[in-house]
């Protein structure tokens, strides 16, 4: 029998989210129905809301949560009721070309609950990132599911389904940021903060943090940046290179996204460096360089996909250190907030109030 639950739906692009009742079915093979607890409100779900992403109206939005298993379906192994998980928005196929030569965190063909999610009349709904976690259940493909340690509270913990994720696999797996290395951050929200946080429990001998808000700049400290940068009266890359002994750093993280943040990181790499892109750009964005500059500084221009990151593997470890105190979930957390409450943190998010506001159920 389908489940009746709240949740957050999109009806319609740029209109204000809404509280609704929809239908959650029970698991089918392969699947599991979670019970969640938490679940962040990231900036793709307000990308979703708009119609940035996509045009498959109504969605149900959130994916960046933490729960419980309720039920899971046939052939499901690994998982059972009772299990405290952390939703992945990417689980890897196995089968696809890209896990066959064991790059399975660029899966082509990431899984998906195949039975859908209803408004009451029967309209199906699309779930964001195939999770669609603002409900009181939700249904995914039980790969989605990662277990962790129940001692984290769930948050603290569904941040690194995404967003924690998603900057810190950039710098340590994109940007492989090691021991001894300068790292520059531009961008200083959740993303950011967690690239900076990475890039410390990495080894990084310098940290700087770039944004042009200093609220967000004296908040990336509590993450481990060393040196901050206010780029709104300063030259980003000219401070940051006066900061790497006139060399810029080893790696530069772009959590905004924008053309003259790419290009400011570009520029302040140290020659051979390397720049990684996690903040995603409007479609419609273009970039133009110098292709004498390409060549001339060498190095590597990479996007990060999730922070190149293999949820099975990564999510326990990160909650590990969660636990161990070496990486502070916590200081995310900037308030938590009721499933009708929605459409007021993307107010907060916009206005940048916010690192991240936290439905918990």
């Amino acid at each position: 029998m389908p489940h009746e639950v709240h949740a957050v739906v999109a009806a319609k692009q740029g209109a204000p989210v809404e509280l609704q009742t929809i239908l959650v079915p029970d698991p089918g093979a392969g699947e599991a129905l979670v019970a969640v607890q938490a679940c962040g409100v990231c900036h793709t779900d307000l990308h979703y809301r708009d119609g940035a992403i996509d045009d498959a109206f109504p969605f149900l939005l959130g994916h960046e949560a933490a729960g419980v298993i309720e039920e899971v379906g046939p052939g499901v192994t690994g998982l059972a009721p009772g299990d405290y998980v952390v939703l992945a928005w990417r689980a890897p196929c196995g089968n696809c070309r890209s896990c066959r030569r064991g790059r399975p965190w660029y899966c082509f063909d990431s899984c998906n609950a195949a039975r859908p999610m209803t408004m009451l009349d029967g309209t199906e709904l699309t779930a964001a990132l195939g999770i669609g976690a603002f409900a009181e259940k939700t249904l995914v493909a039980a790969g989605q599911a990662v277990k962790v340690d129940p001692n984290a509270r769930p948050e603290a913990a569904g941040l690194i389904g995404c967003g924690v994720m998603a900057g810190y696999g950039a710098a340590v797996h994109t940007g492989g940021v090691g021991s001894g290395d300068t790292v520059a951050v531009i961008g200083c929200g959740g993303v950011g903060n967690a690239a900076i946080a990475g890039a410390s429990i990495a080894g990084a001998r310098r940290v700087i943090a770039v944004d042009i808000d200093d609220r967000k700049l004296d908040g990336a400290t509590r993450f481990g940046a060393t040196d901050t940068v206010n780029s709104r009266g300063t030259d980003p890359v000219e401070a940051v290179r006066a900061l790497t002994g006139g060399h810029g750093a080893d790696v530069v993280i772009d959590a905004v996204g924008r053309p003259e943040t790419y290009r400011q990181a570009f520029s302040m790499r140290d020659l051979a460096g390397t720049l990684v892109q996690v903040g995603v750009p409007d479609p419609d964005m273009r970039i133009e360089l110098p292709l004498i500059d390409l060549f001339s500084r060498g190095g590597a221009l990479k996007s990060s996909w999730y922070g190149d990151c293999l949820p099975s593997r990564d999510f326990p470890v990160l909650i590990d250190r969660y636990l161990s105190g070496r990486l502070d979930l916590d200081g995310f957390v900037t308030e938590t907030i009721a499933l009708d409450e929605v459409e007021s943190a993307f107010d907060k998010m916009r206005d940048g109030r916010v690192l991240r506001s936290v439905v918990v159920l």
